[in-house]
């Protein structure tokens, strides 16, 4: 199944007294004093003061900077400007920073291929030789024979920010349908390629977003989803309703694609086809909002003109199609089952009381299921990491997937006449490894191995339980050098998401790599709101329960303090989006807990998110101001708005991008000018403003390793770590 729902997610000081020169009509900038030198250290862009002020519930609430909301406006860019100027004197002034940046690029540096699939008696997989900006699609006529380059997104822009934002193969693997996405926005234009030429066709599709395509048997064409036309003034702010569904025939102009379904009437549902394997299918998955309750409808192409079946209706648990025997559809779902199972539901017959059980439910949750030949692939997640189980159609175990160790296993993807697939497993040492599964014998076999120069065999990965507020065990993975010392020293980042039933299993980063050889410690605990056990810990982390959350992370911060692995001066926390949100509240109600904060692209602002592009999805996870009583929730934990004069808080370093129109800029802008207002104590507040970039995915490998630089640089300086890469 491809990723159709709407899915939030899921990474020495400037002089004395430096001075920025603003416009007239700006306020006077604020200067903050370090207590031990007496000097005027930090010195803030100046922000004007509104005042706007809005009323919800009978309850009035200040929003002085509402004019950061437009990204655009003379006066924002003139404070954008500024910001950046600050931020980059900061980093100029931190000798490691050129030393750590050049570690980043040495480690960044290895061959890294994505999973291989099969169509035509072709082979497909993408590649990047290490420093690329964006990886590359290659085919080729064997699975060790040699490829061909198919399209190189890095030819389409000098500075690499346009990024393949999504793949679909044609079955005969004469055609590939692909998506691109500009500086990091959500919206996408699709086009066709020919695999045989390696030459575009004249089809262009725009106005895409959250949208993968899917292909009939033919190769005719491919179904997709797009909103109407936006306002080219506004379209990286204004809300996203109404999608539809289309099928685009290639070699015709998108203004003569069919509609084939959408709904007037429920402006915030969303939809995702997936044409079934043998063709006779369109499957319709029917979202609202990042909610992970969905519908399931379909639509019998064997028969023209057919109306869509309205087939799992009432939003009332989780629906995930699998794969198909003719009218009899594999469906995982939670529905009496919170951590999930597989059914079998035959359209003829399709009474819950006739469902077929297959995959019952059991101790660990089913993350997903997949059928490929004769197999069903069943992963399943054991305190957050993977465990792999092989069935057969009936249920029937065949075995187990070996795998090396703690870690992340995707793939097993593929259709019912291969006779094998690849899977992919990552630890937080080892990036990801890509394996062949020979489906026959039963057997793994590596197909290629990245090699890094990160020497993977000095450190070493546990999983610690620890006990949360209201006494709930949390898991929480920890990761660092074999034989540390637990004295309370050490540096450490404590990352963390919890949220949009999103879990946080083992993966490999470059930036934790080079953390933890300057001698970092990098802690991630599994907090409510995720999806490691299930519905259950999710909704304990929903609306009204959103605190779970922040006391989840609270708590681990407490542990690492307490069992000595770091010190209240040596901690830092990290989280990017949702994650944000969490970083911002935390930093707000125990600004004392820690020594450093990072809150990248947060949603700060919970009482506006909903009035921007996708914000109004988030509404099922978070709840709404809208709402009397879940406005209360939000205002208590809201960061922007639990931000008080007078209050010390931590080093903190807001960052985010001019382009992300998934949680806008105005948040981290209203949420930074506030807390550099309101900051009492000696430690810097900054915010870095990428341009030409967005919510993170596609980003250019050259921006990530620059924003890993400041990161790290930051928290080298601000938790004074002694040590070099």
């Amino acid at each position: 199944m491809r990723a159709g729902p709407v899915a939030l997610f899921v990474s020495a000081v400037f002089g004395a007294g430096w001075m920025l020169t603003m416009s007239d009509h700006l306020e006077p900038a604020r200067a903050a004093e370090r207590p031990e030198t007496g000097a005027a250290a930090w010195t803030y862009p100046a922000a004007r003061k509104s005042d706007q002020v809005d009323e919800y519930h009978d309850t009035q609430v200040a929003d002085p900077y509402r004019w950061l909301e437009d990204p655009d406006s003379e006066e924002t860019r003139t404070w954008v400007k500024a910001q950046q100027e600050l931020t980059a004197k900061y980093y100029a002034a931190i000798p490691q920073r050129a030393k750590i940046q050049e570690r980043l690029t040495e480690l960044w540096n290895f061959e890294r291929f994505g999973l291989p699939a099969e169509r035509g008696g072709k082979y497909f997989y993408d590649r990047n030789d290490g420093l690329q900006n964006q990886s590359v699609i290659y085919v080729s006529d064997t699975l060790d024979g040699e490829p061909r380059e198919l399209l190189n997104p890095n030819n389409l822009s000098e500075d690499g920010t346009v990024a393949l934002s999504g793949t679909a193969l044609s079955d005969d693997g004469k055609s590939l349908a692909y998506g691109l996405a500009s500086s990091g926005s959500d919206w996408q234009e699709w086009k066709v390629r020919s695999v045989d030429s390696g030459k575009d066709l004249e089809d262009h599709l725009k106005w895409i977003k959250f949208s993968g395509a899917s292909w009939t048997p033919d190769g005719a064409g491919f179904y997709y989803s797009r909103y109407d036309e936006p306002n080219e003034e506004t379209k990286f702010t204004d809300t996203n309703y109404f999608q539809k569904l289309y099928f685009h025939r290639v070699g015709t102009p998108q203004s003569e694609d069919v509609l084939t379904y959408h709904r007037p009437d429920e402006k915030e549902w969303g939809f995702d086809g997936e044409v079934t394997e043998d063709g006779k299918f369109l499957i319709i998955t029917v979202t609202h909002g990042t909610e992970r309750k969905n519908q399931l409808f379909y639509q019998d192409l064997s028969k023209p003109g057919s109306s869509v079946v309205e087939l799992l209706t009432g939003f009332d648990a989780k629906y995930q199609f699998v794969a198909n025997d003719g009218g009899v559809f594999y469906v995982q779902t939670d529905l009496d089952a919170p951590r999930s199972r597989v059914v079998a539901i035959d359209t003829a017959h399709p009474g819950r009381d006739a469902w077929k059980e297959i995959l019952a439910q059991g101790d660990d949750v089913l993350e997903s299921a997949s059928v490929v030949g004769d197999r069903m692939f069943a992963v399943y997640m054991k305190d957050a990491y993977n465990q792999v189980q092989v069935h057969g159609l009936d249920g029937k175990s065949l075995g187990t997937v070996e795998l090396p160790g703690i870690g992340t296993v995707g793939g097993f993807r593929g259709r019912r006449d291969q006779r094998e697939t690849f899977y992919s497993f990552v630890s937080f040492t080892q990036p990801a490894t890509i394996y062949r599964y020979d489906l026959k014998t039963g057997e793994s076999s590596v197909f290629r191995a990245p090699k890094t120069a990160f020497d993977s065999s000095r450190y070493e990965t546990k999983q610690v339980f620890y006990q949360s507020k209201d006494g709930t065990k949390v898991p929480m993975f920890i990761t660092a050098k074999k034989g540390v010392k637990l004295d309370g020293t050490n540096p450490t980042l404590l990352y963390a998401y919890g949220g949009f039933d999103i879990s946080l299993t083992p993966s490999y980063s470059v930036t934790n790599a080079v953390w933890m050889e300057m001698g970092g410690i990098y802690a991630l605990p599994n907090l409510r709101g995720g999806g490691e056990y299930g519905r259950e810990w999710h909704e304990a982390g929903m609306k009204e329960h959103k605190q779970n959350v922040f006391d989840d992370f609270i708590a681990a911060a407490e542990y690492l303090i307490d069992q000595r692995y770091t010190s209240k001066e040596k901690l830092a926390i990290f989280g990017g989006s949702n994650g944000g949100l969490l970083v911002g509240a935390c930093m707000t109600q125990r600004p004392d807990l820690y020594g450093a904060c990072i809150p990248a692209v947060g949603v700060m602002d919970m009482l506006r998110f909903h009035k921007f592009t996708i914000g109004w999805a988030w509404v099922p996870e978070y709840g709404s101001s809208d709402d009397a009583e879940q406005f209360k929730s939000l205002l208590a934990y809201s960061p922007l708005h639990n931000l008080k004069a007078g209050v010390k808080y931590p080093a903190t370093l807001v960052t985010t991008a001019d382009h992300d129109d998934r949680v806008v800029p105005a948040h981290s802008f209203k949420f930074a000018a506030t807390l550099q207002e309101t900051q009492a104590g000696p430690e810097p507040t900054l915010i870095r403003i990428e341009s030409k970039a967005g919510h993170g995915a596609g980003t250019p490998t050259s921006k990530r390793i620059e924003l890993a630089a400041d990161q790290l640089s930051f928290l080298v300086k601000e938790l004074d770590v002694n040590a070099a890469p």
